[in-house]
């Protein structure tokens, strides 16, 4: 909590943080007992996806994002917060992500508008969250992260990048193409040991090969087993390649 105070003074002097420190104390008091499928508590999440650097208002509005998924009786955040945070909320709850219109402004989720419009605060509460839970994917069930990855690679991180958020647009790529791509992690790996184990004038070839290899196998186990098995040959294949009566041979 105090971190997310920070963030806001440090864009806001004048935010009201009793404000923000009762929208923290509600949503706690109504996520109680619920977890992330990590196991953290829900509120984690809220709190992380709060820390935007908007106004208290929207602060609120994004720490009480995922209120309705929990008993709290309809009307009570209406009451206690007003109708602009109360608004706020329901229009996440029913506009797609996509039909955000972007802002078109150069700047970073954590440094946006100082007086945002509806449409901006929605769109960095919604980023926000997409962010938080990329971050966290890991632990979803394979089907449900490789839908949510793809969402984020085809639609979420180009939103981001029309409305000038290249970092956030870039981590989520990023983030995506670990899940949609992996052997791309294999592919690293194996790049890296041929950089430091191989003759330069082979390495190339091989490379070429391997990654090759790699793209036509269908399954993460199968591109596991075949980097291990790469990774496990490739110092004697590098011995093999140095003995000056072996260079021309063909592999």
């Amino acid at each position: 909590m105090g971190s997310l105070l920070n963030v806001a003074r440090t864009h806001h002097p004048d935010a009201d943080a009793s404000l923000i420190r009762h929208a923290h104390d509600e949503a706690a008091a109504w996520h109680a007992g619920q977890t992330r499928h990590s196991g953290d508590p829900f509120i984690t999440h809220c709190l992380a996806v709060a820390a935007i650097g908007m106004p208290p208002a929207v602060i609120c509005a994004a720490l009480l994002h995922d209120i309705d998924d929990t008993p709290c009786p309809p009307g009570r955040v209406a009451e206690r917060f007003g109708q602009e945070i109360t608004g706020l909320i329901s229009a996440l709850r029913t506009a797609k992500l996509s039909a955000i219109p972007p802002s078109g402004r150069a700047s970073d989720v954590a440094r946006p508008a100082s007086q945002p419009t509806r449409e901006e605060a929605m769109l960095a509460i919604r980023l926000a969250d997409r962010l938080h839970n990329m971050r966290t994917s890991a632990v979803l069930a394979p089907a449900r992260r490789y839908r949510v990855a793809r969402e984020t690679l085809e639609v979420i991180a180009p939103l981001a990048r029309a409305a000038g958020l290249t970092d956030v647009s870039r981590e989520l790529r990023d983030l995506s193409a670990v899940v949609l791509q992996p052997a791309s992690t294999a592919s690293a790996v194996t790049t890296r040991m041929l950089t430091l184990l191989l003759p330069t004038p082979q390495r190339a070839r091989w490379r070429e090969e391997w990654h090759a290899e790699l793209a036509t196998l269908p399954t993460r186990r199968t591109r596991t087993r075949f980097t291990l098995r790469v990774l496990f040959c490739t110092p004697r294949l590098s011995l093999t390649l140095r003995r000056p009566t072996c260079r021309e041979r063909r592999w």
